[in-house]
């Protein structure tokens, strides 16, 4: 799918569907996510990760969400980032608005779902703490099977679409009930790749090297990281570089050239060039930015 925003008032692709609030798909970093750091207490949103790694927080309970995990907002939950660390990728997400009934926030006006499973719903989904992420069997197809019924708008879509959007909360609600209280952690073995790589950033790392700390051949450790992040090796430690770099761009008087060899790149050219590449500010510029905020 290419880029897009659909929102209720707005789009006409939406007319027919008040309870859907927002649905867009979008390339974006944390420099640009400042709309998405507040509560929203008639609203259920789903963020689905296409490409990239984002690490937030959901009533101050840490997630890192890479390609294919689904990340549930319920209402008044409060999301937000950790610590403004650089977040780089493509993220789709739904804006479904909820109405209350008798004090509990339902969909099942529209979803086709009885009233006592959408209050069965609620209750699993508000009581399982830590459970906001996980990964969801065919959740990419679902969002774009829902954005072609809504570009297309052939007969029956709406019929469709409410069923797709059911499907969804079912989806989720189910993963909970098998998976129990049980957690989904990202590996240890990739944990202990990550700490060591940021434990010396300025070694210049090479992907054998990276591979040998997993205890893996490099063909295998190359397609690992790149199922797990959405990232190649390199390119995941490039991201923890830069992330590093912001943070040492806030928090710092160092010089733009010392946080380049600190954080591992060979030179301050290439630490800017890389830098703007993905934030589109220029270590400089994003420096000048932040102290004026």
């Amino acid at each position: 799918m290419n880029q897009f925003q659909l929102q209720q008032g707005t789009s006409k692709e939406l007319e027919r569907f008040p309870h859907m609030i927002e649905f867009a798909l979008k390339r974006i970093n944390t420099l640009q996510l400042d709309e998405f750091y507040q509560e929203a207490p008639d609203l259920v949103r789903v963020y689905y990760i296409v490409e990239g790694k984002f690490e937030w927080q959901v009533q101050e309970q840490n997630y890192t969400l890479y390609p294919g995990d689904v990340l549930l907002v319920l209402p008044r939950q409060k999301l937000t980032g950790q610590e403004r660390i650089l977040n780089v990728g493509t993220l789709c997400w739904l804006k479904i608005k909820v109405t209350n009934s008798s004090n509990k926030p339902t969909i099942s006006q529209w979803s086709g779902i009885t009233h006592p499973d959408m209050q069965r719903i609620w209750y699993i989904l508000n009581t399982q703490p830590g459970r906001s992420t996980m990964k969801l069997k065919d959740a990419g197809a679902l969002f774009n099977a829902i954005y072609v019924e809504l570009i297309n708008r052939e007969i029956g879509h709406h019929a469709r679409i409410n069923a797709m959007l059911a499907e969804l909360f079912i989806q989720f609600t189910r993963n909970i009930m098998k998976q129990g209280t049980s957690t989904r952690d990202f590996p240890q073995i990739f944990l202990k790749l990550d700490q060591a790589l940021r434990h010396d950033l300025s070694h210049q790392w090479t992907v054998e090297e990276m591979a040998a700390i997993a205890d893996m051949g490099t063909t295998t450790f190359t397609e690992k990281v790149k199922n797990y992040s959405g990232f190649s090796p390199l390119n995941y430690l490039i991201n923890i570089r830069v992330s590093e770099a912001i943070k040492q761009l806030k928090k710092c008087d160092a010089n733009v050239t010392e946080i380049a060899l600190s954080t591992g790149f060979y030179s301050s050219q290439h630490f800017a060039t890389t830098f703007k590449k993905l934030t589109g500010y220029t270590p400089s510029q994003f420096r000048k930015k932040n102290l004026s905020e």
